[in-house]
């Protein structure tokens, strides 16, 4: 009854039925050196499913062509193989060879001999890495099956135990690899290559982020692989096709991966509370270890996102940091040159003061003491009633001292001013709108005392090459003079613009004006003008010669304009906008 039972040799496999050339197929080979056999295999198996898959046979009449086909086909499920074919080891030199040199441990091997006692069942099973031995007397149909069925579910199990080590090891791999990017377009990069090897295919991909910082965040695309990459740089809102925007937005709002035929969608949120969605499209469905090692590798992300938005925040934290220590540094390099300058003028102030305590300790005390003896011989002369000529003699004496101490006097100023216009300069740049509103706010309490206001037009950023406190002292010169000279409830304004090349402010009065001999005097030394300071304020006649050395100094111009005494004046100082060359 097993004879009649072994369609192996009974009957020949006369053709195949059409089945879709792209179904997924077990591969399994027949090696065997007997024709027939083929034919019964392929015949009793012409009708196999399993998981909805059929057959692909492969056929070696040799144990040399079985090698050869072994090489080539590593997917080979599953191998019929005789024992005795060249020789009576041939087929067990095969197992050897499949597993020993060309280290192919998942394929089944099935050993089937006709003459089962040349070699023992129990001595191959122990020496041999193979799964199942029969002879080709007891291997009927059924039996066939029944063994083929187990051997690639076998076979089943140890791919996806391989395809889920090779995942973790990519997994693994992959984490050093994407925790040093430090940019989110070369991570987001990193992320599909790594999907794509990690799924063992060719894939195109698309990685879209969503910063949840706005009330409407837009979408932009980090990467893009195959016919996807067209879309890198551009936002979703503009640049996606309506079909893929609407699975990417669908995926946000869904917040959850979704493996759908050949197309994957895979979610994630970061720590900080940005979101990621992957698009993968695969020439083949994702199996379920496909899914899950894409799940464990997707769980790994958000780190490695948060890792790079933190060393963002931190490069820009940097640069604001090293941009504020500049900017210091600057401030107090400026701070500690006019630090130096005010250190040489208190020097030489302290040395013309000396030089003047001498002077009046040594030079001023002989004058003086002639005024005061002539003076005492002057009472004296008077009490006795001493002639005219007498009186009139002493009194000139007291005359020609007063002069000598009177020209002292003047020489100690002439050296004083002398000192106070040794004035130097530092240029940088300066915006001149902004002193002026400075200064202007500075003397408000003087204008408001005097019910005056004070009015300014000055655009912003009018940036002037000169020197900051010099051009200070200049401008504050001119507004304290317009409230000096202005009367009670008075206006005056104070406008600067920007013409050519040059900077100009102008300060304007309702004063007393100036008179045409007042204009031709107006910037000397110690000039007293025709006009008074309205409120009783003191003048020395030194402010206008101030303003007109500084001026000077930076190769500017100081002019005045009135329309005559009581309607008002105006000051105008014009600035080279840049440094002039030396």
């Amino acid at each position: 009854m097993a004879e009649q039972d072994d369609v192996l040799h009974l009957i020949d496999d006369t053709g195949t039925a059409s089945e879709d050339a792209n179904a997924r197929k077990w591969k399994i080979a027949v090696i065997d050196d007997d024709p027939a056999v083929h034919d019964g295999t392929r015949f009793a198996l012409s009708d196999y499913s399993l998981n909805g898959q059929s057959l692909e046979i492969l056929s070696a009449y040799s144990a040399a062509e079985g090698r050869k086909l072994m090489a080539e086909h590593k997917d080979i499920a599953a191998v019929l193989l005789d024992v005795i074919m060249e020789t009576d080891v041939a087929g067990l030199e095969l197992v050897e060879f499949i597993r020993n040199e060309i280290k192919n441990e998942t394929v089944r091997i099935i050993l089937r001999t006709g003459q089962p006692g040349q070699a023992p069942e129990r001595r191959v099973i122990v020496q041999y890495d193979i799964n199942d031995y029969k002879a080709k007397t007891e291997l009927t149909a059924d039996k066939l099956f029944t063994s083929l069925t187990a051997a690639l579910r076998s076979y089943q199990q140890l791919e996806r135990m391989v395809q889920t080590r090779r995942g973790l090891e990519i997994i693994i791999d992959a984490a050093s690899t994407l925790y040093d990017f430090k940019s989110m377009q070369r991570l987001a990069e990193g992320v599909l290559t790594q999907l794509a090897s990690l799924l063992n295919v060719d894939c195109a991909g698309i990685l879209v982020l969503r910063d949840n910082g706005g009330i409407d965040p837009e979408l932009s695309v980090l990467a893009g692989s195959g016919c996807y990459s067209r879309f890198i740089g551009t936002t979703t809102s503009k640049a996606l096709d309506p079909d893929l925007r609407a699975m990417v937005e669908a995926a946000f709002q869904r917040r959850k991966n979704e493996f759908a035929d050949h197309r994957s969608v895979i979610y994630l949120r970061t720590g900080s509370g940005r979101e990621v969605v992957v698009l993968l499209q695969a020439e083949r469905e994702l199996s379920e270890t496909d899914r899950s090692l894409v799940e464990i590798f997707s769980s790994r992300l958000s780190i490695a996102f948060d890792n790079v938005i933190l060393y963002q925040q931190l490069q820009d934290a940097n640069a604001q940091l090293e941009d504020r220590v500049a900017q210091r540094t600057r401030a107090l390099m400026q701070a500690n040159r006019r630090l130096s300058a005010q250190w040489l003028r208190l020097q030489r102030a302290n040395g013309f003061k000396n030089e003047i305590l001498g002077t009046v300790a040594h030079d001023l005390k002989n004058p003086l003491g002639v005024i005061l003896g002539r003076t005492e011989m002057l009472k004296e002369l008077i009490s006795t009633g001493a002639s005219e000529s007498g009186v009139v003699a002493q009194v000139d004496h007291i005359r020609d001292a007063t002069k000598r101490l009177t020209t002292m006097v003047d020489h100690l100023i002439s050296d004083a001013m002398a000192d106070a216009f040794d004035i130097t300069i530092r240029r940088e740049p300066v915006d001149v709108a902004a002193l002026v509103k400075e200064v202007a706010d500075a003397n408000q309490p003087l204008a408001v005392n005097k019910q005056q206001t004070i009015s300014v037009t000055a655009p912003p950023n009018i940036v002037t090459m000169c020197d900051t406190d010099r051009i200070r002292e200049a401008i504050d010169n001119l507004i304290s003079n317009a409230i000096k000279y202005s009367p009670m409830g008075g206006k005056i304004g104070v406008a600067v613009s920007h013409e050519g090349s040059e900077t100009i402010v102008r300060v304007s009065d309702e004063g007393a004006g100036l008179s045409p001999e007042d204009l031709g005097r107006l910037f000397g030394r110690f000039q007293r003008l025709s006009a008074k300071p309205t409120a009783g304020e003191s003048s020395t006649g030194l402010g206008l010669s101030i303003v007109k050395r500084i001026i000077d100094m930076h190769g500017g111009e100081v002019t005045a304009d009135s329309d005559g005494p009581g309607k008002g004046s105006t000051f105008t100082i014009t600035l080279p906008a840049t440094e002039m060359p030396t």
